[in-house]
């Protein structure tokens, strides 16, 4: 019952605060609670911290270099940190201030779709027949602070689930950083029941497929590199990501028309982030060359079949993969092979720390 009750909030909560997002979801139920109040990080994270004691305390703090930090997972497992299904209602809402803190309003709302989703899931393999079709449980995501919190230091948390990963570097006097950022769901459109109808990541399939309807078709034949998917995406959940080569149709060639629903699809990823990072992000792929950024697609391109697509530049690369369960399921990330997990600027860092 109180996993019941903590999910129907969180439901809620979605509802409130889904914003600008472009986007057909819709909640599976009425709000019944707001959204926590935004913060920054790093007050977010104390709040936290501050809030727990006992074997909580222990699960959820780990040093900065523990060996679970980069171990990146987007399926229904056990990890490191604290389950939420193992926190008292105050401590609950104090882990859904800190991942509130590292995304955008509409981000937040998203993310908390994809946790009530795990219900809808639930109901289904139940139906199916799916012997262990209790795995699914919207308490069954887990925080973890890695180091020590504070407003200048060098230290991270992650909220993650089935379908969900959120991984904040706080980068010292240059704040946070989140990446890498996974967003999936499980059915990718609910086929029945009370929520039919429902597509928690429609931007992501809609305006991709909007891009490739204004393609020529020698672009075309350049973009689509293979006429099947992996069945995931390519860099699954790798410490990091790395795609050999930059494949498919260049910005570059692109069309006005074309290069301005390319960004409009970048937009619906890059509007997961808060206002700072998301500007931070943009700037640094125009600095890297928005004409290089290369939009690749595998699979079929008739709704409803198989397909996977991913944006790739310099300083970024997004997978969108819906090939599972007759292609009704969604994985998508954003990666920065520059900054994932802190990368280059944790390294340089940690390399002018004496030991």
């Amino acid at each position: 019952m109180r996993a019941l009750l903590f999910a129907t909030m969180i439901i809620g909560a979605a509802a409130a605060a889904v914003s600008s997002r472009p986007s057909t979801a819709q909640p599976a139920t009425a709000a019944r609670a707001g959204a926590p109040a935004a913060t920054s990080g790093t007050a977010a994270a104390l709040a936290f911290a501050g809030a727990l004691s006992g074997p909580a305390k222990e699960k959820a703090q780990l040093p900065l270099d523990h060996e679970a930090r980069m171990q990146l997972n987007y399926i229904p497992i056990v990890r490191a940190g604290v389950a939420l299904d193992e926190l008292a209602d105050a401590q609950k809402a104090q882990a859904m201030s800190l991942l509130r803190s590292g995304l955008s309003e509409s981000g937040y709302a998203t993310a908390q779709q994809i946790i009530a989703h795990e219900d809808i899931l639930r109901e289904i393999e139940k139906g199916q027949g799916v012997s262990n079709y209790m795995r699914r449980q919207a308490g069954l995501y887990y925080t973890a602070l890695f180091g020590e919190p504070t407003a200048d230091g060098w230290w991270g948390w992650r909220f993650e689930g089935h379908h969900l990963s959120v991984n904040v570097t706080h980068a010292g006097k240059d704040g946070d950083i989140t990446a890498p950022l996974f967003f999936g769901s499980n059915p990718a459109k609910v086929l029945s029941g009370p929520s039919t109808g429902l597509r928690i990541l429609a931007a992501e399939e809609d305006e991709a497929r909007a891009l490739m309807a204004l393609l020529t078709a020698d672009q075309m034949t350049r973009a689509v590199i293979a006429p099947e998917t992996t069945n995931d995406i390519v860099t699954t959940n790798k410490p990091k990501a790395e795609i050999a080569s930059l494949e498919g149709v260049a910005a570059g060639t692109m069309t006005a028309p074309q290069k301005a629903q390319l960004r409009k699809l970048l937009e619906v990823y890059a509007s997961r982030f808060p206002a700072a990072q998301r500007t931070s992000q943009l700037a640094r792929i125009e600095k890297a060359g928005f004409d290089k950024v290369h939009f690749a697609w595998a699979g079929s391109l008739d709704t409803g079949k198989k397909h996977y697509y991913r944006i790739h530049g310099p300083s970024l690369l997004i997978e969108y993969d819906n090939s599972q369960n007759d292609a009704n399921h969604i994985h998508s990330m954003w990666r920065d092979p520059e900054h994932d997990f802190g990368g280059d600027l944790l390294r340089k860092h940690l390399a002018s720390v004496r030991h």
